[in-house]
């Protein structure tokens, strides 16, 4: 097992190669009680194998980003109340990133704060949504826009989950990964090319490259977006999608993009554009989307987090593991690196 230290607002380990039965069972002897959120398609296959601990209440979410809405979060917070969780008592989310995201935001609204521990199973919510304190949920102006930072007390990464997931589950966790690489560490993307064979060391790795950056910027001054590299133009893909393709599908396409806009306005060289083009290909994700959707994303990334006053930010790169702040991008700029990816 490997110990990675996140230093956030409190420091706070994530165990790379634990077993998250033996890890519930200590969470249980250290609270008094543990309410377990988990998707209800995801609980058939892992709690029927699995004995919870008695101080254990379970509740089943809605599968996907359906769990990261005002209904489910207030039908949390009931049960939360039902069963009277105190300052003592601690959730843990077990699941994907959206699993987490809700997890992390009730916890951070349960009597102003109360522990909680993240199991995340798929390989985007390793790398990425567990790890960082960032919780939260959608709404139908965007995703994300109402949360709180509140750091989880501590990350279980299981690596065993990744068996039962599928290839296509496994090529869009590869897409938060690769993007690791083309921010920070480029090898990464050598390592990507047999992700299977890879896949410890690329989870720690970018474990790593997220750790390093929330440790300089926890609550997103500046530093800290470059973690959303790709997710403008992905996110608002969600959107026009209405969140039926995974989020690293999106974000695949928001990669390219991004390269392209980066080559536009930054000189990136079109060598590193191709290699995003060719890994993110090689794993069938969706480098290119439909031509006609062009209005209504840009419509959509007007709302992202970054945007000031009407006014698109987006993180692109000068070369790898040089991302470069794009303040103020033109229109036109903007739909012809949309070009160079539409279909």
């Amino acid at each position: 097992m490997k110990t990675i230290l996140i230093k956030a607002e409190r420091s706070y380990p994530v165990l790379i190669g634990a077993n998250f039965q033996s890890e519930v069972k200590k969470i249980s002897e250290a609270h008094g009680k543990v309410l377990v959120l988990i998707p209800k398609d995801l609980a058939t296959t892992i709690l029927s194998t699995v004995k919870l601990p008695k101080n254990c209440i379970v509740f089943y979410l809605p599968s996907g980003e359906k769990q990261k809405s005002f209904s489910s979060f207030k039908k949390v917070l009931s049960v939360a109340g039902e069963n009277n969780i105190g300052r003592t008592d601690a959730i843990i989310g077990i699941g994907g990133g959206a699993t987490t995201d809700v997890a992390g935001f009730v916890a951070a609204s349960w009597l102003r704060g109360i522990d909680w521990y993240a199991i995340p199973t798929s390989l985007a919510g390793m790398v990425d949504a567990s790890i960082g304190g960032k919780t939260g949920i959608n709404t139908k102006f965007g995703k994300n826009l109402v949360g709180a930072f509140h750091s989880p007390k501590k990350v279980i990464v299981d690596l065993n989950f990744l068996n039962s997931l599928s290839e296509r589950d496994m090529a869009a966790g590869m897409a938060e990964v690769i993007k690791c690489g083309f921010i920070s560490d480029s090898k990464i993307l050598k390592l990507a090319t047999d992700y299977k064979k890879n896949i410890a060391e690329l989870v720690s790795r970018s474990i790593k490259v997220k750790a390093e950056v929330v440790a300089e910027d926890f609550k997103e001054g500046k530093l800290r977006e470059v973690l959303n590299y790709g997710h403008t133009l992905g996110h608002a893909i969600e959107k026009s999608e209405k969140f039926k393709m995974r989020h690293g599908e999106a974000i695949a396409i928001g990669l390219v993009f991004a390269a392209e806009l980066s080559a536009i306005t930054s000189n990136l060289d079109m060598e590193v554009v191709d290699k995003h083009r060719e890994l993110l290909a090689n794993l069938n994700l969706p480098i290119s989307y439909k031509t006609s959707a062009w209005p209504k994303l840009l419509q959509a990334m007007r709302a992202d987090k970054k945007s000031r006053n009407g006014q698109i930010r987006f993180i692109g790169l000068k070369a790898i593991g040089k991302p470069v702040w794009l303040d103020k991008v033109k229109d036109a700029d903007l739909q012809r690196a949309y070009a160079r990816i539409s279909s």
